[in-house]
């Protein structure tokens, strides 16, 4: 049975793999090798994952992770970005466990924090251009497309980001 739960320091190592091969399996198609590379190196170290599982606030929720037989499946976060609005930061897959529906568990968690918590009334996600993956899902859950930007660490590259929101 897969259970969500709020992450901790026994879900880092599974969190740094979930994301780092959600990513990659993600962005291979989308992204030069060396920016995902860099972007892996950055986001999903240890380190830093441990730090995220051990600090929880306002600006950043904390991990969440699908967790099966005491493996992580999948592992998502989010925070606020104004008084009440939240924003999806990060939400990825064991490439081989998706349409389970793991992904809709852990976007409901992290909105349900973002609800009654932080008393978001509206949320945002960031979508890579073109990422096929990504956008049906979200789309599905009712996100409608506001706008495009240059996607994090490549604001002068031909990287968009396609940026969705949804009343909560």
């Amino acid at each position: 049975m897969i259970r969500i739960l709020k992450a901790n320091e026994s879900h880092v190592k599974g969190i740094k793999k979930v994301c780092s091969e959600g990513y990659w399996a993600t962005y291979k198609e989308i992204y030069a090798k060396e920016y995902i590379e860099r972007v892996i190196e950055e986001f999903y170290n240890e380190e830093r994952i441990l730090k995220e599982v051990t600090t929880s606030e306002r600006y950043w929720g904390g991990y969440y992770v699908a967790v099966e037989n005491g493996e992580v499946l999948g592992a998502g976060g989010g925070g606020m970005i104004c008084e009440t609005e939240g924003e999806l930061f990060v939400l990825y897959l064991d490439p081989s466990r998706r349409n389970e529906g793991i992904g809709t568990l852990l976007l409901e968690a992290i909105t349900q924090q973002q609800k009654e918590e932080f008393h978001a009334e509206k949320q945002w996600v960031s979508v890579q251009k073109g990422n096929q993956k990504g956008i049906p899902f979200y789309e599905a859950r009712g996100f409608l497309y506001e706008s495009e930007q240059p996607v994090y660490g490549n604001e002068e590259g031909e990287y968009r980001s396609l940026r969705y929101s949804r009343t909560i």
